[in-house]
């Protein structure tokens, strides 16, 4: 029984970016060396020294270095310290540094065997493309990465299943681009974990969008790091801001947008739509549902009438689906998050992935559990999800 995962990542190709300079000019990400390192995503109007698409692939870096991998029990490897020289050595190659699956999808079944997996669903490396201010932008690169997406994912012999990017931040261009990836043979595609400032996800402007998602059965995913652009008199003064806080609050991005869904209306309106709530893990999942209970019966306790709709954990299970890695608290929680509604993902290639021990994590963190919710964590449940059983 090898697993699917639910969550893997790809590193966009060149071609990505192709012809957005010529349009856009320096707001415009592109290809570029940065000093000594090759293959950087840069944006001249924001100045700094870019992204090294190398760098993006960190996971995948770990069998072309002579530092033996370490990794507790039932966890993903231990992270790699970014001044190492034999890292430095490979961001410094850019693309030629990287295994070569990460961007042809026509070897990553390589990858994957390593690994021990079946198949992969892949949301983008490159997170920034769904938070520029520039709409038009926004929606460009968003269309050339569904088109490249397409290649990649066609190019796998069916290992690999994208998920399309949607521009929100046009509702009407969103619903457009979901007709078309629809065509396209996409099952799946991925929203911002927190929607534009302009247009909270329950507004009438996107209705069309949930229907259409819902009627055709394609489930939309709110990945982790995905964030809409938020205009900066909308944004909090500034703090002094932890890195420990922020990476293990990290659900507190996503919270407030599943709210939007699940109690201003969307999901009453479209109860067969489909949300995942991907890379956040889901061992909080269970006590934060009662205290969104106790929050709808507190907002209803000075109104006329009281709250009558179904119970968020109830909603949760008709519509909900959370990815794991190696979350130990959302296994022991299982039966009241759903056993049904829980998938696993690799995380490959990012810092975060269990690649390349998947399935020694997976016997360790199973080992007391029953065969059939492994099967159904860590394969059934996607199947089911994305229609691959029919």
């Amino acid at each position: 029984m090898r697993p699917i995962s639910a969550d893997s990542h790809v590193v966009e190709g060149r071609d990505v970016f192709a012809g957005l300079a010529d349009r856009f000019g320096d707001e415009a990400p592109r290809i570029a060396n940065v000093g000594d390192r090759a293959d950087c995503i840069v944006i001249p109007a924001r100045g700094g020294g870019g992204t090294s698409v190398a760098q993006m692939g960190l996971a995948a870096t770990r069998l072309a270095r002579n530092e033996p991998l370490e990794r507790k029990a039932g966890h993903k490897p231990d992270v790699a310290h970014m001044q190492d020289p034999e890292l430095v050595a490979l961001f410094e190659q850019g693309y030629a540094g990287m295994r070569a699956g990460l961007t042809d999808g026509a070897q990553r079944y390589i990858d994957q065997d390593v690994d021990g997996l079946d198949a992969e669903f892949v949301y983008p490396g490159y997170f920034a493309m769904f938070n520029f201010p520039n709409v038009e932008l926004l929606i460009a690169i968003q269309k050339n990465y569904n088109d490249w997406l397409h290649d990649y994912s066609s190019a796998s012999g069916g290992r690999v299943n994208g998920l399309a990017a949607l521009p929100v931040q046009d509702p009407q261009a969103a619903y457009e681009e979901l007709q078309r990836v629809m065509k396209l043979g996409f099952r799946g595609g991925c929203i911002p974990c927190t929607s534009p400032a302009d247009h909270p996800y329950f507004d009438e402007a996107f209705e069309p969008l949930w229907s259409l998602a819902e009627e055709a059965g394609f489930p939309l995913s709110m990945h982790v790091g995905c964030n809409a652009y938020l205009p900066k008199e909308n944004r909090p003064r500034p703090v002094r801001q932890d890195a420990i806080a922020g990476y293990a609050g990290s659900q507190a991005t996503v919270q407030p947008t599943i709210v939007e869904f699940m109690c201003r209306g969307v999901c009453e309106r479209h109860p067969n739509l489909k949300i995942v709530v991907a890379e956040f893990n889901a061992g909080w999942i269970a006590h934060w549902l009662d205290r969104v209970w106790q929050g709808l019966q507190r907002e209803r306790r000075n109104m006329s009438e009281p709250y009558t709709g179904a119970h968020p954990q109830e909603i949760w299970l008709r519509q909900f689906y959370a990815t794991i890695e190696d979350d130990r608290a959302a296994l022991a929680t299982r039966h009241l998050i759903g056993v049904d509604n829980l998938m696993w993902g690799s995380d490959y290639p990012h810092t975060d992935s269990t690649w390349p021990c998947s399935n020694d994590v997976l016997d360790e963190l199973f080992a007391d559990f029953p065969e059939d919710e492994r099967r159904k964590i860590t394969r059934d449940n996607v199947r089911r999800l994305y229609g691959l059983d029919g």
